[in-house]
């Protein structure tokens, strides 16, 4: 959506669901109040009235307070036209990158540091596609399937999370990455066979990273260790670890060594379960070749 200053109407709470602060993101809290704070005093410097500013930039003088009092989280055009009317230079614009990472859930953002340290990461999703493999078009259509349903606002917000957590694959030195996918997740076309032949062919490109182990476990398969739900081990350069899986202590993050012992045990059964990263490799193409 884009500032409405053009047609006359000035945007009020109504016209931007999901930008809310959440008031258990403690430093989310604190950058939205920072930025806040920086926006009132450069238009109290300016000698504007709330009022006249909000006029000038598309906004409603109930919204512009909320943002200045740190209870909204500003839009990226916000800070854009904040920043011509007074005259800021681009140091308000310049507060888009940090506000970005606000718009990402707590827990994204969370996992998304734990994955930018992480020199060693194994990951098996038995619902779908792993999120760090997932083109940006199979992750709206994912999206899009929630019940209740998202906002245009809420799926753009965790489209975006999700693309910023691939940095993992730019990093230098690399992490190891393990990835085991399911035989199921590969053929059913979520959003469309388009959609699912790009993302089978993204799969075959990360395949090609040699810090990518790629495995598929096959749906003809006597024994799984994985039925009782998805595997995360993160390991970091001085030792320690954390993994977490829904069938351990309800999902939570652990670091204590008798669960990390029970998640790496079925993780590696998984893995010996499943196909052999060449042969994987070979079985993506052969679906690839059949969509």
């Amino acid at each position: 959506m884009s500032v409405q200053a053009d047609v006359g109407r000035l945007r009020s709470e109504a016209d931007e669901p999901g930008w809310e602060v959440d008031p258990e993101d403690d430093w989310g809290v604190a950058v939205v109040a920072t930025v806040g704070r920086q926006l009132k005093l450069r238009r109290e410097a300016k000698g504007m009235r709330a009022a006249e500013f909000g006029e000038a930039v598309g906004y409603g003088e109930d919204l512009v307070y909320k943002i200045e009092g740190g209870k909204r989280i500003p839009r990226p055009e916000y800070l854009d036209r904040a920043d011509d009317v007074l005259g800021a230079g681009g140091l308000l614009a310049a507060m888009k990158e940090d506000v970005k990472k606000v718009r990402y859930p707590k827990k994204v953002r969370d996992l998304a540091q734990s994955e930018a340290k992480a020199v060693e990461l194994q990951l098996y999703d038995p619902l779908n596609i792993h999120g760090l493999l997932q083109t940006p078009e199979y992750a709206h259509a994912l999206l899009l399937m929630r019940r209740p349903a998202y906002t245009g606002d809420e799926v753009e917000r965790f489209i975006a999370a999700r693309v910023a957590r691939k940095t993992v694959f730019e990093r230098d030195p690399a992490p190891e990455i393990s990835f085991v996918l399911e035989e199921w997740t590969l053929r059913r076309p979520l959003g469309g066979k388009a959609v699912l032949r790009r993302q089978l062919e993204h799969l075959l490109e990360a395949a090609q990273l040699r810090n990518v182990e790629l495995q598929v476990m096959p749906m003809d398969r006597e024994e799984h260790a994985g039925l009782a739900g998805g595997i995360e081990v993160l390991k970091f350069e001085d030792g320690s670890a954390v993994g977490r899986s829904p069938a351990l202590v309800n999902g939570r993050p652990v670091s204590e060594p008798r669960h990390l012992r029970i998640l790496e045990l079925r993780y590696g059964i998984i893995r010996a379960q499943a196909l052999t990263p060449r042969e994987s490799t070979v079985f993506i193409e052969q679906l690839l070749g059949e969509s």
